[in-house]
């Protein structure tokens, strides 16, 4: 029996290239053994093991000199969201500068495009299209309001203790520059209509379809993140609502399931309904529901409110 002889530690769980191999020292015909599995062209990976689709992304783009993980892919990298029929892995995304010819191989699709410098960048290793460069790549094929989500998310502060950074993907003014550079892109006048109704301040997808919603509803723009003390930077805040009508609305998503938020969420919760707010939750079956029902349960508090304005503005408007 021959012996096979084990991999480098650094080949040895993940799939990898023949020049990475070449450079370790392994010999051509080691990569020919029967624990070895032909991943396509220039490919190798242990036979048997199922990889994550950041290894796929990772080796396909190491095996394609210039080319880089780009479009839905690369939105999965950088976690900006996607719509439920996109991003579902079943192939990697790999764009290339216009001069050079599209990508061909198994497992990938391939695209050509005009790059400008800074719109490629790097994820532990893995060559990707920045986030703003995603969003633009994106824009034609998504619809209108998922370009809006997704540029929320771009523009968004991050939580630098779930996130590890410290700045937006982006701003408003350096995605209208974007856009200007790239004048003749499929979905550019899209992505020019989203820059106009993106805001800072939505966490997620739904928290924007829920903004987008009330807008469409002709209720009045919404403060987002809006605290109970706006002069507390500790102070319970809600995903959005109106100071002046005292109404807050929270959408708890999948994050919210944890003993610990869910902790803190109840905190929060009682804050609100303590000082008097009218207070909504909502989730994915209002989302399902388009916000229908949330939204005529705020314009009813809203009128509410309303009606208990009036004689308070009406005796001030007396003593005047």
């Amino acid at each position: 029996m021959v012996r096979i002889m084990p991999l480098p530690e650094e080949l040895s769980n993940r799939p990898f290239t023949v020049y990475e191999s070449r450079v370790l020292g392994v010999a051509p015909k080691r990569l020919r053994a029967r624990d070895m599995s032909d991943g396509g062209r220039l490919i190798y990976l242990p036979a048997g093991r199922d990889f994550e689709f950041a290894e796929q992304a990772r080796v396909l783009a190491a095996a394609t000199p210039g080319a880089w993980v780009s479009h839905e892919s690369a939105a999965v990298l950088t976690r900006l969201g996607l719509p439920p029929w996109l991003g579902d892995c079943e192939t990697v995304h790999l764009s290339k500068p216009s001069e050079l010819p599209r990508v061909r191989r198994t497992g990938v699709t391939g695209h050509r495009v005009r790059v400008l410098q800074g719109e490629v960048t790097e994820i532990d290793g893995i060559p990707v299209s920045s986030p703003s460069r995603t969003w633009l790549d994106l824009a034609h094929q998504l619809p209108l309001r998922y370009v809006i989500a997704m540029g929320d998310q771009l523009i968004r502060r991050p939580r630098p203790g779930l996130e590890g950074r410290t700045e937006a993907y982006a701003t408003k003014e350096g995605l209208r520059l974007l856009i200007r550079q790239h004048p003749n892109m499929k979905g550019v006048e899209k992505a020019r209509l989203a820059l106009e109704d993106m805001r800072v301040g939505a966490d997620s997808f739904p928290e924007t379809f829920l903004r987008l919603a009330m807008s469409d509803a002709r209720l009045p723009e919404p403060e987002l993140q809006l605290r109970l003390d706006p002069d507390d930077p500790w102070s319970p805040s809600a995903d959005l609502g109106y100071r002046r009508f005292r109404i807050a609305v929270q959408y708890d998503g999948a994050p919210h399931l944890t003993r610990e938020q869910q902790t803190r969420d109840n905190r929060r919760d009682e804050a609100f309904t303590n000082a008097g707010w009218s207070y909504f939750k909502a989730n994915a079956d209002d989302l399902a529901e388009g916000f229908s029902g949330l939204i005529v349960r705020i314009k009813r508090a809203k009128l509410r409110t309303r009606g208990h304005l009036r004689p308070m503005l009406g005796g001030n408007m007396g003593r005047k």
